[in-house]
């Protein structure tokens, strides 16, 4: 009997030493894994690292890239757009007006009865139309027929405060939220597509005539009467209520930027100078790319798979499409090498821009305790369940890494900005006003980007920053009229004009959401 105990206790303890052994070895293993994990954040930190000296290589490379891009149609990876707009509105403007708002996955057609200086934006209506994803990668006809029947029933239902003169054709003011090469006010081919689309047989084609073909096709009787990108309509926004706004940026989907360049300063203009004196300039700054750029491998990786490789560089490290995106890949690696999420990668994780960058900004911005915001989006969108504090914890430091990254290179380019301008240094007794319009869902809803950019631009000016609030109408014109072939374009719709005046161009910017203007002052 007394052997049998023994024998029994033997056994025992050698079950009790064999799990204490397999504890001892799972702890050493969730170590070396969590390890790992924390070496492939420390490593993503050290590659997203903005410093301010950082930060000023890649304004004055953008600087640089600006002046090349002015000098020479392809001198630079910036195209330097020049967009026969030399005026910009003075709030005076009066009439009525069409817009259509081409700049992603929907468009917007609005019409807008202004009042001048008194009344401003007397009246405005709006529709919101998504576009079938089979269309963006389609034909040119099959997407713009479908713009134009939405586009067609809007204009049936305009009452009778909208209704023109008789004999008065409706305009269109076309904002056009892609690559273009402008070639007059109311034209420009399609350099290329950006957000998604692929629509190759509209690629060198005048995206005016290609509208216009299809308004004549569904029967409706109105001309496009400028062609503008959804940048210079924010500057003209800006300038519409402040006369002190030089340059735009939009932090949406993409990101772009445009600004007001003195005429003599633009080597590749043919022709006489603007009386005005200025010329604005679409940058088409997403295409920006430059050795001072903290790249990683996630970030080249994503390049590498997109329908674009090569491009578009500036916009995939800093626009609301990519940032999801970089967060999703660096999940992926984590999980993979680190058994992050466990011992097999979740398949939902596996899959391309799930992790879109709305669901990054509501992780980033969880306050809770437990983190409970940043667990629900795990379970609700990769199907990743029982997540622990410390693995919520790490996901809300991935974000800040990717976040703050793009916040401080986007204000980085606007220091370039103010660079090629020369207001980015104070002057002893100069007393100057430059003031930023910026705009995009980003920026407007990811509020730890928006007040990174903005700190970012106070650490590396010496200017003061003053926001001025938010403009909350829902829509702007940038109007102009000409004298002549020559003559200076200036602002303004009056019904009773002069005979001669040639109406030239209406381009409404359609602005759902705000547009914040910093102001730098000497």
């Amino acid at each position: 009997m007394g052997k049998v105990a023994v024998c029994a206790a033997a056994v025992c303890a050698a079950a009790v030493c064999a799990a204490a052994a397999l504890v001892v070895r799972h702890r050493i293993r969730s170590a070396g894994r969590w390890a790992k994990a924390m070496a492939i954040l420390q490593e993503l930190e050290d590659k997203c690292g903005t410093s301010i000296g950082k930060l000023r290589q890649v304004a004055d490379a953008m600087t640089v890239e600006m002046h090349a891009g002015l000098a020479s149609e392809g001198g630079s990876k910036l195209k330097m757009i020049i967009s026969y707009v030399d005026n910009l509105p003075t709030g005076d403007e009066r009439g009525s007006f069409y817009a259509l708002d081409l700049g992603g996955t929907n468009f917007r057609v609005l019409r807008v009865l202004l009042g001048g200086k008194d009344k401003r934006v007397v009246k405005q209506e709006f529709e919101e139309v998504s576009i079938p994803p089979d269309l963006m990668i389609g034909t040119s006809d099959a997407l713009f027929d479908f713009i134009a029947e939405a586009l067609k029933k809007f204009v049936d239902t305009e009452e009778e405060d909208f209704h023109l003169s008789h004999g008065r054709q409706r305009e269109l003011g076309f904002t056009f939220s892609f690559p273009v090469k402008q070639t007059s006010i109311a034209s420009g081919t399609l350099v290329k597509w950006t957000k998604g689309f692929s629509i190759e047989d509209a690629v060198g084609q005048d995206i005016v005539a290609e509208l216009t073909k299809s308004l004549e096709r569904v029967g409706l009787d109105m001309r496009v009467a400028a062609l503008v990108n959804d940048t210079i309509g924010t500057l003209a926004g800006g300038r519409y209520d402040n006369p002190d706004v030089i340059a735009a940026v939009i932090l949406g989907t993409g990101t772009n930027a445009a600004y007001v360049e003195r005429a003599h300063a633009i080597p590749k203009w043919q022709g006489l100078l603007p009386k005005s004196g200025e010329m604005v300039i679409n940058m088409e700054w997403g295409n920006f790319r430059s050795s001072h750029l903290p790249l990683t491998e996630y970030d080249q990786a994503m390049d590498v798979e997109s329908l674009n490789p090569g491009e578009q560089i500036f916009e995939k490290i800093i626009s609301g499409m990519y940032l999801g995106e970089i967060l999703r890949r660096v999940l992926c690696r984590m999980a993979d090498e680190a058994a992050f999420f466990g011992d097999t990668v979740p398949p939902k994780l596996k899959i391309p821009f799930i992790l879109r960058t709305p669901h990054m900004s509501a992780m980033h911005h969880d306050t809770s305790s437990d983190l409970k915001v940043v667990g629900s989006k795990l379970k609700d969108i990769l199907e990743i369940s029982n997540t622990s504090l410390k693995t919520r914890k790490v996901i809300v430091e991935l974000c800040e890494i990717i976040s703050i990254r793009g916040a401080r290179l986007a204000a980085a380019g606007i220091l370039g900005i103010l660079k090629k301008l020369g207001r980015d240094t104070v002057k002893e007794g100069e007393k100057q006003s430059s003031v930023i319009a910026l705009d995009g869902g980003l920026y407007e809803h990811y509020s730890k980007f928006s007040n990174a950019l903005e700190s970012t631009l106070k650490d590396t000016s010496r200017l003061r920053i003053r926001s001025n609030g938010s403009s909350s109408r829902n829509g702007v014109i940038n109007s102009l009229r000409s004298y002549g072939a020559m003559d200076q374009l200036c602002t303004g719709f009056c019904e009773q004009a002069f005979s001669y005046y040639r109406f030239f161009s209406s381009a409404v910017m359609f602005i759902s959401a705000r547009v914040t203007l910093f102001s730098y002052e000497r």
